[in-house]
């Protein structure tokens, strides 16, 4: 198996506000414990946080 050494990115696109109901940013859609913790992640949690994002955006739609 291959392993990604690309550094994954923050999704962050600078609309900052959670949203009450969902528990996500309404601009990245991470929960504020993933935004505050973004920077100690490893490489691989941070891929994992990054698989969810489309299937929150379509449940949140």
């Amino acid at each position: 198996m291959e392993r990604m050494t690309e550094q994954a990115v923050s999704p962050c696109v600078n609309i900052c506000q959670i949203n009450p109901e969902t528990g996500y940013c309404v601009g990245c859609m991470r929960t504020i414990d993933e935004i505050a913790g973004w920077l100690e992640m490893t490489n691989e949690d941070k891929r994992q946080v990054l698989n969810q994002l489309e299937e929150r955006r379509k449940a949140a739609a």
